[in-house]
């Protein structure tokens, strides 16, 4: 998990739309996952956008073989970001590729209502445009998608 310094705090009035999350999964805390959201939550204006990560392990890197996150904790994590931020964008992000459409529906059920799109996030894979839209229509969303390929339920 990111803990930095003042994410967005000098923000204010000045228009900038703040996008800030974390990665969990990284072996924290329930406790280190509420410090984050609570960081977000206290600053002066929630952040516009606050993705939630899972943590994709990759063979080679010093988090590989870390203990993975029970799924259950991923969705109150979802849950907690949206009763704390209730007018923040809740994005599911990386490691969508390793969770079932179930544990994606639930997340949506707790509070996300924003996903990232796109055939990477960074270096990992991501699911792609076909299965997210197939997604949304189970649950009975409809996306809206922006320039940047951010596909968000509209209703």
């Amino acid at each position: 998990m990111y803990k930095g310094s003042d994410p967005g705090a000098q923000n204010g009035n000045s228009g900038i739309k703040v996008c800030c999350g974390g990665i969990v999964g990284m072996g924290e805390s329930r406790r280190d996952r509420a410090g984050l959201l609570m960081e977000l939550a206290d600053l002066p204006q929630h952040p516009e956008s606050v993705p939630i990560n899972m943590l994709v392990q990759v063979d080679g890197t010093p988090l590989y073989g870390t203990d993975v996150l029970d799924p259950l904790e991923f969705i109150r994590t979802i849950a907690v970001a949206r009763i704390m931020m209730p007018a923040s964008r809740v994005r599911l992000s990386a490691g969508r590729t390793g969770m079932s459409e179930e544990i994606q529906a639930l997340c949506f059920l707790a509070g996300a209502n924003s996903i990232f799109c796109g055939e990477k996030l960074l270096t990992t894979p991501n699911s792609s445009q076909d299965a997210d839209m197939r997604l949304l229509e189970r649950l009975g969303l409809k996306a809206t998608v922006n320039s940047r390929g951010d596909a968000a339920p509209a209703g």
